[in-house]
């Protein structure tokens, strides 16, 4: 990780882009405060999730979107 300040970015944007491109992490500064980070993307090394990975795993009640007990809706809704 690489400490330096706005005014030092400025000069040579160009070299400090390179250097994060390189792997490197550039913590900015003003007055001595760090105020941003700058560190490389991370590019995704995979692809989507399959679809139907947690087939077989669980199976969904037949009473799944059956209308909650009066006491419960009466709780979401502060009664």
């Amino acid at each position: 990780m690489l400490t330096i300040s706005a005014d030092e970015m400025q000069k040579d944007l160009t070299r400090y882009l390179r250097l994060v491109k390189t792997g490197e992490t550039l913590v900015i500064t003003q007055a001595n405060k760090p105020v941003a980070e700058i560190k490389p993307v991370v590019q995704a090394t995979h692809g989507p999730r399959p679809f139907g990975l947690c087939a077989g795993e669980f199976t969904v009640p037949d009473d799944f979107d059956a209308p909650l007990p009066d006491d419960i809706l009466d709780a979401f809704e502060g009664r």
